[in-house]
């Protein structure tokens, strides 16, 4: 009996396991860039090498952390693909690698078209609910007048309440 591959149960153009293995790496890909933007410091090096290449130490130098820590950053970048690194002599130089974050850009506007008409559906549907209701309510009854306090039959008047705490206390020197 013939298992069906994944690819067929979901009616996709590719058949079997390679597609699966494909999709797995390339879900692998796309997740360490997400995960290597996830983090503020990672993200502003990409802003600073989206201007050019730049020295590790140029690019560290304005995090305010030690050059072992920045590193693990630069590893991270480097890893998920977004930057590449070279040196030479004494210099280590990065520059940004766009290939990845064009990938990413590519996997999140399949999601804006989805979102951008879903939401636009929902702006419709409310415009349209608001529109009827607005038709269909009763007039407002007329406001309740104010309760009116019953006045004291005697002339006379009546003391304050006291306060509710005394006087200050003594209080220590220093």
């Amino acid at each position: 009996m013939h298992k069906p591959f994944l690819s067929e149960v979901h009616g996709l153009t590719a058949h079997g396991p390679l597609q699966i293995l494909n999709r797995m790496v390339h879900s692998d890909a796309l997740d360490a860039v997400f995960a290597a933007l996830s983090d503020p410091t990672r993200r502003s090096v990409l802003e600073a090498l989206g201007e050019g290449g730049l020295s590790v130490t140029e690019l560290a130098e304005p995090h305010g952390m030690s050059l072992t820590g920045f590193m693990k950053h630069l590893r991270v970048l480097e890893g998920a693909g977004l930057i590449s690194r070279t040196k030479a002599g004494r210099v280590v130089r990065c520059e940004l690698s766009p290939g990845p974050m064009q990938e990413a850009a590519v996997w999140l506007s399949r999601y804006e078209k989805f979102w951008t008409g879903r939401l636009d559906a929902l702006a419709r549907f409310l415009y349209h609910q608001e529109d009827t209701e607005w038709r269909n309510l009763p007039p407002a009854p007329p406001p309740a007048p104010a309760p009116i306090a019953p006045r004291s039959r005697s002339a006379g008047t009546s003391a304050s309440a006291p306060p509710k705490s005394g006087a200050r206390g003594p209080t220590r020197k220093r």
